[in-house]
């Protein structure tokens, strides 16, 4: 795809002034008369039976208008708490307030509404919670097995399993010239948004109207939910969304905190507003990763792959937000190599901690697991890691390919950006210079990841297809409305960019609303690197839509035919002859107003709604190549860092190195820092960032970015890219951390805790 005056250029966000100078609205600006605050008593024990929940001598503080337990807010529910989509999947509905017994610490037990947060806060100590202590169920490994369980009514602790499995491909791979079997972990962490959760609700018994701000990624689904649960009729509930600091994953469904205040709201008749505090967002906000997974892969003389065999399993936590990504796992397993075959088990379990939530690939344990036993391999076997990539990577002419698990790609090139990122890295240089450190005694390594990213992954379900109202005012200035709506992704830049480009007018006469039920048409919100491909894919459309009926009232009022007229700078004109033109504001003028000039059978007015759905998922790929330093004192110094990404046609390269950045930055996060812990009794153990470790600008490396463009069929060309460097960077530092050690890294230990008892290697494979 031609860039054209807008899309394909770095466009400065239009977010941006507001935000950096401090003029954001955050949830924890919303003010409303009459207001109150909440602060909720949580469990501190992982499993108990509650003996006792006195909340008398919290009632009588001055300043606090009420103390609410499950027994005061379960007789306001009426339909299940969990999210629109995951609705039939096998897992528990949440409950807003613990009712009974404790299956988590920092389960939400009661909840206090005071003249202030602090009072609020105050009042918390005031109530008495007694426990019978259980024992919890915390180990992953054994939950299956156990006969505790997180659930007793569902009688097992499994939450859902599935297996594919041919025998003649197992035999096929033992009995293979090679064969290489790695356990792979990936610890739990947490999203760390730079805004935690928050919500202010309102309740108006008069006019019975719910009216809802929040810090979500789907103010939809908030809507939904809300109905669903209270019953009340959605067209009566008002959300609002507006700049929101950061979500990934975290804030695809309402926490049962946020329904909570709102039930509150319902039952005492006033505003309350509750923002998360950072310790509550880390102990309670939603968690993620935390796999295990083992892989056998078979290989023949030449080191092409006979297959490979997945025993994964995932930690649920007591309540997720998401169904199992198991599934998933195994079918973008094959990543961009070719496979005989795929057998695979996949099992997802509860344990008494934190709820798993969706993050930013949150499938990624495949991407991990197989470029860490494409090294191992390459290791056992003799080869270059790169080498090994080579002999079995796909390329653009066997588009469309069907991987060894049955899922079919398109529009990707991972031969071709293979090459390109070792061409800039200048592989075989770094090798060179690589065997003359070490000969020095510096302990240097180098990771490749390869992989390919599903984008736009909800077919068929909500998250599958996306609107746009595109509407041009009476002065020819255009609003775009979107069902989708930002937490970081630059929205608003980009949907301005797409529609300036298809109307033929100035960035600056477009506004983009988003995040407001009233206004905006229904859509399934941010997530799964949807906004680009689905929100650009409508926008694209219903911009589309809108200049075709343009041209033909321009050419009714200037006597042409409309496939002789071009749009340019708010004007429309006939080709070639710019002085024979109307402007965008004439053309609203009699598509508005004086309607009698309109030509025969176009309709009034002058704006498109586009529901648009993708018709398979749309792939991106990349390739990412770490290059690490094992110093003495057993730090791991990041010494460089290369990615090549091919998202299809780019909206904004500024917003796409933007997301690979992020991502980029989490993964090395996930790899060398982030791990949230239990002890076995399932206290919460990394519960403030001077113990849970997030990267700071002074561990992040520079990033070199560059881009190949394989655009994809739908509207535009788009792919998206918002979670692909979370992806790739985990398995590249990892294989960067095994290179310069000598020794396989397959879990999220901190090198130094294997640099005592590994000798650097002598010799090297490459």
């Amino acid at each position: 795809m031609v860039a054209g005056r807008f899309v394909g250029q770095s466009v400065l966000r239009r977010e941006d002034p507001r935000l950096v100078s401090g003029h954001g609205r955050y949830v924890d600006d919303v003010r409303v008369p009459g207001m109150v605050h909440a602060a909720f008593v949580r469990s501190h024990v992982a499993r108990a039976r509650i003996a006792a929940l006195d909340v008398a001598a919290a009632e009588r503080l001055p300043g606090v208008r009420a103390v609410y337990t499950a027994r005061d807010l379960e007789p306001l529910i009426v339909g299940p708490l969990g999210a629109t989509m995951y609705l039939s999947a096998p897992i528990p509905s949440p409950v807003a307030l613990a009712s009974g017994d404790v299956r988590y610490p920092g389960q939400p037990v009661a909840l206090v509404l005071a003249d202030s947060r602090y009072l609020a806060e105050d009042a918390c100590e005031l109530v008495r919670l007694d426990y019978d202590v259980a024992t919890p169920v915390m180990d992953m490994e054994t939950a299956a097995e156990s006969e505790i369980l997180v659930h007793p009514e569902r009688g097992s602790n499994v939450v859902s399993q599935s297996r594919r499995w041919d025998d003649d491909l197992e035999l096929a791979i033992r009995g293979a010239p090679y064969v290489v079997t790695r356990t792979f972990r990936q610890p739990r962490q947490s999203h760390t948004p730079m805004e935690p959760h928050g919500v202010v609700a309102s309740w108006d018994r008069f006019d019975g109207e719910l009216r809802i701000w929040c810090t979500s990624q789907r103010v939809h689904e908030v809507r939904a939910t809300m109905g669903r649960v209270t019953g009340i009729p959605e067209q009566r509930i008002h959300v609002v969304q507006r700049d929101v600091g950061g979500a990934f994953g975290q804030k695809g469904a309402m926490r049962p905190e946020e329904i909570a205040v709102v039930l509150a709201a319902c039952k005492a008749g006033v505003a309350v507003k509750w923002v998360e505090d950072r310790h509550e967002n880390l102990v309670a906000g939603g968690h993620a990763r935390s796999d295990r997974i083992a892989v056998t892969m078979g290989l023949d003389h030449e080191g092409g792959i006979i297959g490979a065999e997945l025993d994964h399993l995932e930690d649920a936590g007591a309540y997720p937000s998401l169904g199992s990504v198991g599934g998933l796992v195994a079918m973008m397993f094959p990543g961009a190599y070719r496979m005989g075959g795929v057998n695979w088990s996949t099992r997802a379990v509860f344990t008494n901690s934190c709820g798993r939530a969706p993050y930013r690939g949150p499938w990624n344990i495949e991407s991990l697991a197989r470029e860490q036993i494409m090294d191992a391999a390459a290791r056992e076997m003799g080869l270059d890691p790169v080498e090994l990539r080579r002999r079995n990577v796909i390329a653009r002419t066997d588009m469309p390919f069907t991987n060894a698990s049955g899922m079919t790609y398109a529009d990707i090139d991972p031969a071709a950006v293979l090459a390109e990122t070792l061409r800039r890295f200048d592989y075989p240089e770094f090798l060179e210079e690589q065997s003359e450190q070490r000969g020095g005694g510096r302990r240097i390594g180098v990771g490749v990841s390869l992989f390919v990213e599903p984008t736009a992954l909800g077919t068929g379900t909500m998250l599958g297809t996306e609107a746009a109202h595109v509407k041009v005012s009476l002065a020819g200035k255009v609003t775009v409305a979107l069902g989708t709506s930002s937490h970081g992704q630059s929205i608003a830049t980009t949907m301005a960019q797409i529609a300036a480009d298809e109307l033929g007018v100035d960035i600056e006469d477009v506004s983009v609303v988003d995040g407001e039920t009233d206004i905006t048409p229904i859509g399934g919100g941010t997530g799964g690197s949807r906004s680009g491909v689905i929100g650009g894919g409508a926008t694209h459309r219903a911009a589309g839509h809108v200049r075709d009926k343009v041209l033909r009232v321009a050419a009714e009022l200037m006597e042409a035919a409309p496939e002789d007229l071009e749009t340019d700078r708010g004007r429309i004109q006939v080709r070639g002859t710019p002085t024979r033109s109307v402007s965008l504001a004439q053309v609203a003028h009699a598509a508005y107003v004086d309607t009698k000039l309109l030509p025969a059978g176009v309709e009034p007015g002058l704006e498109a709604l586009v529901r648009y759905s993708t018709p398979a998922i749309t792939f991106a790929n990349a390739c990412h190549i770490c290059v690490v330093e094992i110093l003495p004192s057993g730090q791991v110094e990041i010494l460089r860092y290369v990615v090549v990404e091919d998202c299809g046609a780019m909206i904004n390269p500024m917003v796409v190195h933007g997301q690979i950045s992020g991502g980029v930055v989490q993964g090395i996060g996930g790899a060398l820092y982030e791990r949230f812990c239990y002890d076995e009794d399932g206290n919460p153990l990394t519960t403030t960032f001077m113990d849970y470790l997030i990267p700071t600008s002074t561990e992040v490396p520079f990033i070199e970015i560059s881009h190949l463009n394989s655009p994809a069929r739908g509207p535009g060309g788009y792919k998206g890219v918002g979670e692909g460097g979370a992806i790739g960077a985990v398995p590249a530092v990892r294989n960067a951390i095994s290179d310069a050690l000598g020794a396989d890294v397959t879990d999220g230990v901190r090198p130094c805790d294997l640099f005592e008892s590994t000798p650097l290697a002598g010799g090297s494979s490459r």
